[in-house]
């Protein structure tokens, strides 16, 4: 990416800007309209800047670091690379939908196709310790949607997250494809796990970040993500999570932001679906199918997604329910001797249709 030298300035002060340690998005926001764009800020008096900050941060904003330098010149030779960018929040391309919300972060780091910031998405988040129905779930939904053209946002975390983009990249490149929103630099894959999902993103999708190169996953980096993930998004669906899970938080950061929040019920007696349950309350919209999320979005309708799409019906799974169930009372409902039903249980637990519980008891997950 060939910067000219005015270019390259312009970047640098906004590096510099967000470099700065306690200079944050909103104190950002706070100088550019003060006092322009942040070349201007760099230009502007100690005694001036010293209205809006503490003389030690105006101290570390106008004679950076040795440290901050260098991540200056790695960061230029980051967007050397194909697909690698870097929006400000003065870029044309900037996405709107962000622009919208209180703190939008100054710099984006963007690695991929860009132009999927400037498409409607719709962000799939929930437990990191997804079951596997939750996981089947995730991923059936997002590859409808995104084959509907909606582009799938998440965090690349464990679990729904990573359930989700491998859903909308299955649909295929001509969809609406995925973003991922991480917390850390853009230049580290974390969880480390998911280094091959992270590759198939950057090539099929984009991943974005507004942490500077080197980044490490701290804890107080992933509420600022959630924010972008529901920012970016026209709603949010909360596929899984217990009741106090940091989808919750992404939850209430999309309410706040003025989008739609869709929940998926599930058990009562599954710990992961009562953060799901606690949003219904709060008057989320209730969905059982990917459908029910484009009728709500005025967008064109997709043929319904549920268990059945996924799995085929097994004969067993009319003996049992949602609710936990112990293997002498399922005996006695299928009639099937100990070692058949012992074997059928063990076939549709891989297949992700059944549970086992403690205590010795099975749940049905599917349709």
């Amino acid at each position: 990416m060939p910067f000219t030298p005015s270019d390259q300035a312009e970047l640098s002060a906004w590096l510099r800007l967000s470099l700065t340690p306690e200079i944050g998005p909103a104190t950002v926001r706070k100088l550019l309209e003060r006092f322009g764009l942040p070349q201007q800020v760099l230009d502007t008096s100690f005694h001036s800047l010293s209205q809006v900050l503490a003389p030690a941060i105006v101290e570390r904003l106008l004679h950076p670091d040795e440290a901050q330098q260098k991540i200056i010149a790695a960061t230029f030779d980051w967007l050397e690379q194909p697909q690698h960018h870097v929006l400000t929040l003065a870029d044309v391309d900037y996405p709107q939908h962000l622009l919208e919300i209180a703190d939008p972060p100054p710099l984006l780091y963007l690695k991929g196709r860009r132009e999927l910031l400037q498409q409607p998405g719709l962000a799939i988040v929930g437990s990191r310790h997804a079951s596997t129905q939750g996981s089947a779930n995730a991923e059936a939904f997002a590859r409808t949607l995104s084959g509907a053209g909606l582009t799938v946002i998440s965090g690349m975390a464990l679990g729904i997250d990573s359930a989700a983009h491998r859903g909308a990249l299955d649909a295929g490149d001509a969809a609406g494809s995925t973003i991922a929103v991480i917390g850390t630099g853009i230049d580290l894959v974390y969880p480390a796990s998911n280094r091959a999902l992270a590759h198939r993103i950057a090539e099929h999708g984009l991943i974005v970040s507004e942490f500077p190169l080197g980044s490490k996953a701290l804890a107080h980096h992933f509420p600022r993500r959630n924010r972008v993930i529901s920012g970016l998004a026209r709603g949010v669906l909360v596929v899984e999570a217990a009741a106090a899970s940091g989808s919750l938080i992404t939850a209430r950061q999309a309410g706040e932001q003025g989008r739609e929040v869709f929940a998926i019920p599930g058990s009562i007696h599954s710990p992961l679906a009562k953060g799901c349950h606690q949003l219904i309350k709060q008057g989320a919209k209730l969905v059982e199918s990917a459908q029910d999320i484009l009728e709500e979005l005025h967008l064109q309708t997709a043929p319904a997604q549920t268990g059945r799409d996924i799995f085929p019906t097994h004969p067993l799974l009319q003996h049992l329910g949602f609710d936990p169930c112990g293997l002498d009372e399922l005996q006695s409902r299928s009639q099937l001797d100990t070692a058949t039903l012992q074997a059928q249980l063990l076939e549709l637990e891989l297949q992700g249709q059944v549970q086992r519980l403690s205590g010795g008891k099975f749940s049905r997950l599917t349709q």
